[in-house]
């Protein structure tokens, strides 16, 4: 095994040329949720020409696919990749290096295929981690169903092997009043707007009172046509997150009542458009997983960062980890204390660091596959693990 490990670390490393201009191809040319047209055929073509066999429009979503190489009756290993960016900051959460790492550890595989145990190794393309929910629309296209164990990897400031994941729910608002001259005859209108910014303020002071693991942020994102235009209408998007499903819903509950309220109070209508189609959950953990990731992390000479205590986000990765055991370490590929969705993080996913960071993950990701489709038992361990904790 520490041969072919050794292999699939070579095999990465001959690449690394390749992965890097990969990497910066999906950064330089940023593509919103379900509009990564150009980054999903390039990592189509990639993992083609590394030999898997790969399907493209996935479970009805174009911009998904998976690259499959099987050797046999064995586990089935699924290594997810995203590639889709933020409106109006790219790639400041990364992708375009998740989505490197996740084709590296596959080419790596790939690389030693005549010397694989028996198997089926998937790479998953998720599009649209970034609000659209990719990953649930492959959970229930049956992308997941017959895979065993799932990993993905995703960028950070540190090494961190896992970060728990909040659930999140979004919840938009359009307010409706009446226009009117907003100098000669005000007081025929009816303020849109100031329903939009009650809520905003009353969810302000709901802040306040909620659970220190739960979170609510959001935008207006409609205010008005002009400033001398009582505005007849107004929106507002919130997110609602927390650890507990069940109060998540509570808070949300709440959060329309904010709204309800200020509409209430300035004379307004208001609608609820309530997206609860693409619900993230919370991240399930798996430490026989976990393990036998962090061992071969270790190896490659990387020490992991102390647990994070108050460093809190939301994935659809958390939806796969509900239904199979998966990961989804953080890699390093920023200095100490950059944030994440800030342009210092988007400049950071390209630079040499973020190099270095993307192929050791990768490293890991193979060596972690390898690991379980050489020992079924070590899958097994992993899945009885995930029932208990069901």
């Amino acid at each position: 095994m520490t041969a072919l490990k050794d292999a699939i670390a070579a095999a990465i490393d001959r690449l690394g040329d390749d992965l890097e201009k990969l990497s910066r191809r999906i950064h330089d040319n940023p593509e919103l949720c379900f509009q990564e047209v150009k980054a999903a055929a390039w990592l189509c073509d990639f993992l083609a020409g590394q030999g898997f066999k790969v399907e493209r429009g996935l479970a009805g979503v174009d911009t998904a696919f998976r690259a499959t190489i099987e050797t046999g009756d064995g586990p089935t290993i699924a290594i997810m990749c995203e590639y889709d960016a933020l409106p109006s900051i790219g790639h400041a959460c990364g992708h375009n290096a998740i989505a490197t790492a996740g084709a590296g550890a596959g080419a790596g595989l790939a690389a030693v295929r005549d010397k694989l145990p028996k198997g089926r190794i998937h790479v998953v393309g998720t599009p649209a981690e970034e609000g659209g929910g990719g990953k649930v629309k492959l959970i229930q296209g049956g992308v997941f169903k017959d895979v065993d164990a799932a990993m993905m990897v995703h960028g950070f400031d540190q090494w961190v092997g896992h970060m728990d994941l909040l659930g999140i729910v979004r919840v938009g608002f359009e307010f409706t009043g009446k226009a009117a001259h907003a100098s000669a005859d005000p007081w025929e209108g009816v303020n849109a707007l100031d329903a939009a910014v009650q809520t905003y303020n009353n969810v302000s002071m709901l802040r306040q009172q909620v659970r220190p693991d739960s979170r609510i942020h959001g935008i207006i994102t409609h205010g008005g046509a002009a400033p001398n235009i009582i505005p007849e209408s107004a929106a507002a998007l919130f997110y609602v997150r927390s650890i507990n499903l069940d109060y998540m819903w509570e808070l949300q509950k709440r959060v329309i009542a904010c709204a309800e309220g200020a509409a209430k109070a300035t004379g307004a209508t208001v609608k609820v458009i309530a997206h609860n189609d693409t619900v993230y959950e919370p991240m399930r953990r798996n430490e026989t997983l976990l393990g036998a990731y962090r061992a071969n992390l270790t190896s490659l000479g990387i020490v992991e960062a102390p647990p994070l205590v108050d460093r809190l986000g939301s994935s659809d990765v958390g939806n796969v980890s509900q239904i199979i055991p998966t990961i989804q370490p953080l890699m390093k590929i920023a200095p100490d204390n950059t944030p994440i969705h800030s342009r210092a993080f988007e400049a950071a996913a390209v630079s040499p660091l973020a190099r270095a960071g993307t192929l050791t993950a990768a490293k890991a990701m193979a060596m972690t596959t390898l690991d379980l489709l050489a020992e079924p038992a070590l899958v097994k361990r992993a899945q009885d693990e995930f029932r208990r904790m069901k």
